[in-house]
């Protein structure tokens, strides 16, 4: 049986005036001569040549015009992502927002000198400066792709969206007829809190709860009860969303939070699905290309950056993972996601995403402690890390420094 189990950690990202000056010095100041090659630690799919789909290739090309060879070791989740790179031996990672700023407490990457990326400008403004690439007034990676954590939802169950995260937290009957009880799933990863959190803060406002990532002992304790009131009602707690694609194909699966990955698979498959963002919002990712502090291959990586930034490829990418590009203009670049990909995989609602954050020495003390759940399975969650509180103040969707004053 799985179990809600209360962890305490505390981790501090502020980096000191010294270090920030140290990191400034020792960025790349000019483009030199290519090594050759090129290591990157990524999500499965983040990194396509055409080994399974020849249409899907953004390495080959880049590989000719630079003689950088490219080689890639897949993370299933925030955790390997750290750990691979506290080994060393690689030259960028594309992490989440639950990684990122561990990166750089630990010294593992390094600030970035944008005069020589010069497509950064391109670049959602929203993305450009967010708090899980920048510290102390520097830069440490290129936004690379985002999404939201939608409601996916069996369109033969229902006919009409889910107004409501209520369906997979509540007992209850759906349209069907029959009960959700065995038909719903839920993430598997310490992250999935904040998801819970956010559902209360909107359907209990009583509770005070201003930031999904930030909460204190009594608004903590509901979480953890919502959670485990939800356990009779959940089929599997899914961390494999090729796995999950087979149980919304074969074991009758009804509802669940997913990414656009799943849908978009499905919907290809042929299968009755369809996707929504309930009224209370949702949370989601944004994943940044980020080089190591001792990289042996920088000005491939530089390239690599600057290629990244392509509006083709950014496109091609969102195509592939059913992600959102974070250059805008990768929305219309890309035959491969065509006209309507990006608002199928919701463009539009980046206003309602709270991204995933990681705490910081900054933040309020009831916000510093990172409170995590978790179950009996062995296997990692295979895109969320060990913290849920974040960053300081009382951040809405969309407002990425965490000041409620800089909302766009």
């Amino acid at each position: 049986m799985r179990r809600l189990t209360l962890l305490s950690t505390a981790l501090t990202v502020l980096l000191a005036p010294s270090a920030q000056a140290q990191a400034a010095t020792t960025m790349l100041s000019t483009l030199g001569k290519t090594e050759g090659q090129l290591s990157i630690v990524a999500w499965a799919g983040y990194i396509e040549r055409g080994e399974s789909d020849k249409a899907y290739d953004w390495v080959t090309g880049f590989e000719k015009q630079t003689g950088c060879k490219v080689s890639v070791k897949v993370a299933g989740s925030s955790d390997e992502m750290v750990s691979l790179m506290n080994q060393g031996g690689y030259d960028l990672v594309t992490a989440s927002g639950d990684a990122s700023l561990r990166l750089v407490a630990g010294g593992k990457v390094q600030p970035v000198n944008l005069k020589l990326i010069p497509s950064y400008a391109k670049i959602n403004p929203k993305l450009q400066k967010a708090p899980w690439h920048t510290v102390g007034g520097l830069t440490y990676g290129v936004p690379y792709q985002w999404g939201p954590n939608v409601l996916m939802y069996s369109t033969k169950v229902f006919k009409t969206a889910p107004k409501s995260w209520d369906v997979v937290f509540k007992a209850m009957t759906l349209p069907d007829g029959k009960s959700n009880k065995g038909r719903v799933q839920a993430y598997y990863g310490p992250i999935y809190l904040a998801d819970a959190a956010l559902y209360l803060m909107k359907t209990q406002p009583a509770l005070g709860i201003k930031n999904p990532y930030e909460l204190n002992e009594a608004q903590y304790k509901a979480v953890l009860d919502l959670l485990r009131a939800q356990h009779p009602l959940v089929q599997r707690y899914w961390n494999d969303a090729n796995a999950q694609v087979q149980d919304f194909t074969n074991e009758g699966t009804a509802l669940s939070p997913s990414w656009p990955f799943q849908v978009n698979t499905l919907k290809a498959n042929k299968q009755a699905v369809a996707s929504t963002i309930p009224t209370e919002g949702a949370t989601g990712w944004a994943d940044t290309t980020m080089l190591s502090s001792t990289a042996k291959h920088p000005n491939c990586a530089y390239l690599w950056m600057e290629h990244s930034l392509s509006p083709k490829v950014q496109g091609d990418v969102a195509a592939w993972f059913g992600s959102l590009p974070a250059v805008q203009a990768g929305c219309s670049a890309s035959t491969l996601l065509g006209r309507d990909g990006c608002a199928t995989n919701g463009y539009a609602a980046f206003d309602r995403i709270w991204f995933w954050r990681t705490p910081s020495r900054s933040a309020p003390r009831r916000a510093r402690v990172c409170r995590t759940a978790a179950g009996s399975a062995t296997t990692s969650p295979s895109r969320a890390g060990n913290n849920v509180v974040g960053p300081p103040g009382t951040a809405r969707p969309g407002d990425l420094s965490g000041r409620p004053d800089d909302q766009e």
